[in-house]
């Protein structure tokens, strides 16, 4: 009998690491990944994003993850989701929609890894947050600290931080053979 797929979120502020950590994490455990969707949605538009924009992405972001669990092989892990949604919104318009809300108390993860900013911000023209990593960082963490999710900070350059998450992935779930 398969076990049940521990959903794994990777989160964390522009430009610290998420997507080449869940691409890494996905190949160690040889499972799905789901890769962060505002890119594609937001290089696809010729304006302004609006906050239904926001809604829209992590809601289609949601339904892949929901297509690829079954697909998965014990961990499913995904590059970010509601929380960093939740963030987005109060940033960029001051207010965060009940959708997103009610998305975070319904569909917590397993767990969620945290990136430090501990790498250097790389310039991409869809980033906006220049030299504010700390800041954001601090702002998952709180909220993370205030829904009580099982999280680790996930921190180093290269092997070590895929390390440190392979160490926190194994703390949390110390029944994984694939943890080496």
């Amino acid at each position: 009998m398969k076990q049940r797929v521990k959903r794994i979120a990777i989160i964390g502020p522009e430009s610290s690491g998420k997507s080449e950590l869940c691409s890494h994490l996905a190949l160690h455990f040889k499972t799905a990944w789901i890769p962060e969707y505002a890119r594609a949605y937001l290089t696809g538009i010729n304006t302004s994003y609006t906050i239904q924009d926001i809604v829209n992405i992590y809601a289609y972001q949601f339904k892949q993850e929901t297509e690829q669990l079954a697909a998965s092989n014990n961990y499913l892990f995904t590059d970010t989701e509601f929380l960093m949604a939740k963030v987005w919104c109060e940033n960029a318009f001051r207010i965060c929609p009940p959708y997103i809300e009610d998305m975070i108390v319904k569909h917590p993860y397993d767990l969620y890894l945290l990136t430090a900013p501990d790498l250097p911000w790389e310039f991409d023209p869809l980033r906006e947050n220049p030299g504010k990593g700390d800041y954001f960082f601090e702002w998952y963490k709180r909220l993370l600290d205030e829904k009580k999710l099982k999280y680790g900070i996930v921190s180093g350059k290269g092997e070590v931080r895929i390390r440190s998450a392979l160490d926190i992935i194994k703390n949390y779930f110390p029944e994984s053979e694939h943890i080496k």
